[in-house]
């Protein structure tokens, strides 16, 4: 079976403009018309264009959008103002009978491409409003935020053309197909031009669509590299919730959720908190998932997915989706917000910590193990070591009789005496016996003393919602 034809940009326009039911208004500001450039060279434009703007000028903008009481433009409150605006004139204005078969649309962006000092690397917002049918009430719509990668700005204006005709396109012809939609905004362009770490879906054609897979998608499709949303499953730009804050974050699988978890959070939180220039106020707290653990069975369970997140929101917590394994990228991401000004801290156990400690997961890196450190142990990090019960040598495992491999043992004292690994002590003993792969297979069981190894509230929504495998039936005689 051959492969579905990518059309280029300017086929994409031409198809547009030629569907007599599409007539819409551009408004594009911080990067010029560039994407409403390509429907005015595709030809039969007329068709499809009701107006094409830029107020470029801050003055201007403000006289038609209203102002901005953060001073900020380029953000997603101001694309929404843009939306709001242009298709209400879309509205008021085309009323003849010539436009009573229209479905309207309204594209906006609102970006900021790269300085001339090449400091400013460029990010912005882009979205659609529009309609299906000339019957629906309310209009659907697709928003998304984007960072530029190319270090040129006539580059990034033309990336952002195509992306934003791939919107359109995309909006027109697979919206009942929203995976493939996300995949399309990337036709004709490549994963290092522009990194796309938000997208969000609404609207009467979208009201079945959870716009937490929707961000999993452009993290398994390699579109970013990580994914937030907060206990109410609503997708949160990283940088804004993130940006000068201090970062507590717990890794895990958190298959199921257990007092373990909890107790690891809670403990090296409050150790956390201790830290010079740390409170609740100016702290992030972050559960994360890596793709790798979500497919580590060889396929993605988006349901699977789902169930974790609902119970980290449900326990009142922002989810963290990444592509990272490996803690230094995590930590690197983390810099980019944090900068030197804030503090990162890292709940683990001692299993983890071992991990890190390990060579082979550095080989890829032409500076090795030292590369990955000096980016993980920067001077404004800490992990916080939860300790390990090791059975089989009756042994409590911290960070003060821990074995790493010799010729580490001299680094791994260096970290420890410096203060970048610190003991988590007030810990709760009992829960040290605890297991993940113990308490599914009781789930899966049917047995019934798994829920008190679950915080409040977590078995509830297992046996409610028949997560990880529990069921109903095994309590029944059927």
């Amino acid at each position: 079976m051959s492969l579905e034809q990518v059309l280029t940009p300017t086929q994409k326009a031409l198809q547009i403009n030629l569907d007599p039911k599409i007539y819409g208004s551009f408004a594009e500001i911080g990067a010029g018309q560039e994407t409403v450039r390509f429907f005015y060279r595709a030809g039969a434009a007329s068709g499809t264009l009701a107006k094409a703007m830029s107020a470029y000028d801050k003055d201007f903008s403000d006289a038609i959008y209203g102002e901005e009481e953060s001073n900020r433009y380029v953000t997603q409150a101001r694309l929404k103002k843009m939306l709001d605006h242009e298709m209400r004139l879309m509205k008021d204005r085309l009323v003849k009978d010539q436009y009573k078969d229209k479905c309207f649309f309204t594209y906006a962006n609102t970006v900021t491409t790269i300085d001339y000092a090449k400091k400013n690397e460029g990010h912005g917002w882009v979205g659609l409003r529009f309609k299906l049918n000339v019957e629906d009430d309310k209009a659907n719509e697709i928003i998304f935020h984007v960072k530029f990668k190319e270090n040129n700005a006539q580059l990034q204006q033309e990336t952002l053309g195509v992306i934003g005709v791939n919107l359109i396109y995309g909006a027109y012809y697979y919206y009942d197909n929203p995976r493939k939609l996300i995949r399309s905004l990337y036709d004709s362009l490549d994963k290092d031009q522009i990194e796309i770490d938000m997208i969000n879906f609404r609207g009467p054609h979208f009201k079945y669509v959870d716009n937490r897979l929707m961000s999993l998608q452009l993290v398994k499709n390699g579109m970013t590299d990580v994914v937030v949303f907060n206990p109410n499953g609503k997708n949160i730009l990283p940088a804004d919730l993130l940006y000068k804050k201090n970062i507590f974050a717990l890794r895990g699988s958190f298959r199921p959720f257990m007092n373990v978890n909890m107790d690891m959070f809670n403990s090296g939180y409050n150790d956390f908190l201790q830290e010079d220039g740390v409170t609740k106020q100016n702290t992030e707290i972050l559960f994360e998932i890596t793709l790798s653990n979500l497919i580590s069975s060889g396929e993605l369970d988006e349901r699977d997915f789902l169930d974790r997140a609902d119970i980290i929101g449900n326990l009142g917590y922002n989810v963290i989706i990444s592509n990272f394994s490996e803690y230094y990228k995590l930590v690197d991401y983390f810099s980019t917000f944090t900068r030197n000004q804030t503090k990162v801290g890292l709940a683990m156990g001692v299993n983890n910590l071992l991990e890190i400690f390990n060579e082979q997961y550095y080989s890829n890196l032409p500076g090795g193990i030292m590369e990955a450190f000096g980016k993980l142990f920067k001077k404004n990090v800490k992990i916080f070591l939860y300790p390990y019960l090791d059975k089989n040598e009756n042994q409590l495992l911290t960070s003060k009789n821990l074995k790493v491999s010799n010729n580490l043992h001299e680094l791994y004292k260096f970290f420890l005496y410096n203060g970048k690994i610190q003991d988590i002590e007030n810990y709760n003993e009992t829960y040290l016996n605890t297991y993940s792969r113990r308490i599914l297979d009781k789930i899966a069981k049917g047995e019934l003393d798994w829920e008190d190894e679950c915080p409040e509230g977590v078995a509830q929504m297992i046996k409610e919602r028949g997560m990880f495998g529990y069921r109903i039936d095994y309590l029944l005689d059927v």
